[in-house]
């Protein structure tokens, strides 16, 4: 979404810094409330709602405030989905204009009246509908689903981050002029996240039970191992005869 901030080069970084500190400012007071006022752990994993916070509200206020702390927490959940959905969309229709997807002629079109993305915004949501309704079906499948969102997440952190250190450490002059620089302190701050990323893709495959059955064992191992094995197939045989990263387009633009 860079693309269609004004000076992205500075200001999508200060907003993505001003976001991790005030957000972890603010996070760290709820989450040391929050577990002042739980009386017990075990009752509120237990719950009959199955969701402990709600466990924790019914213990410290009435009904109505129960339902008042509940809104506070659904209406900002109803805004980062339509802020997810943006972002989400705007990555998919990036990477169908550099022919990075099937049908990318069809995903990559700009609505002319509009100036957005309609196609993919439209695939976005669709694609989103239908994961939801997984959990008709199967909780165990629904769950696979949601955990292999930090397994995909951290995959796509190593990947990045690990070119960045190897341009930085054998061809520092490859790098592009950049107005946010850390300095020295860069390619330190880099290895740490690597093994950070590292240690959570590790993780995020593991069951979350020792006793492991059917339907507790953490199915995303196989979901992202199969959507790699996939797209691998893709970039072989379609990607890369077609995809163009973004960067040598910028580079051809500029000159």
């Amino acid at each position: 979404m860079s693309e269609e901030v004004k000076d992205a080069a500075r200001n999508v970084p200060i907003a993505i810094t001003w976001g991790y500190f005030s957000n972890g400012i603010m996070a760290t007071v709820l989450l040391i409330t929050f577990l002042f006022a739980n009386p017990s752990v075990k009752d509120s994993l237990d719950d009959i709602t199955g969701f402990p916070f709600l466990y924790v509200f019914k213990n410290a206020t009435s009904t109505a405030g129960v339902n008042g702390l509940t809104a506070i927490i659904l209406l900002p959940v109803i805004f980062s989905n339509i802020l997810f959905n943006a972002s989400t969309s705007r990555q998919t229709f990036a990477f169908a204009r550099d022919n990075g997807l099937p049908f990318s002629r069809w995903i990559g079109k700009v609505d002319a009246k509009r100036q957005i993305p309609v196609n993919a915004i439209a695939l976005s949501c669709i694609i989103s509908c239908a994961l939801s309704l997984i959990n008709i079906g199967s909780d165990t499948a629904f769950h696979a689903i949601i955990s292999l969102n930090v397994a995909a997440l951290m995959y796509t952190y190593i990947i990045s981050i690990s070119c960045v250190i190897y341009r930085k450490i054998r061809h520092p002059e490859t790098l592009p002029l950049r107005r946010w620089d850390m300095g020295r302190w860069g390619l330190a701050v880099n290895i740490i996240a690597l093994f950070y990323s590292l240690f959570a893709l590790f993780w995020s495959f593991w069951p979350g039970d020792v006793a492991v059955t059917l339907d507790n064992f953490n199915w995303s191992v196989v979901i992202f191992g199969a959507v790699f094995i996939l797209s691998l197939g893709m970039y072989v045989i379609k990607g890369r005869k077609e995809y163009v990263g973004p960067a040598a387009i910028v580079e051809k633009h500029e000159d």
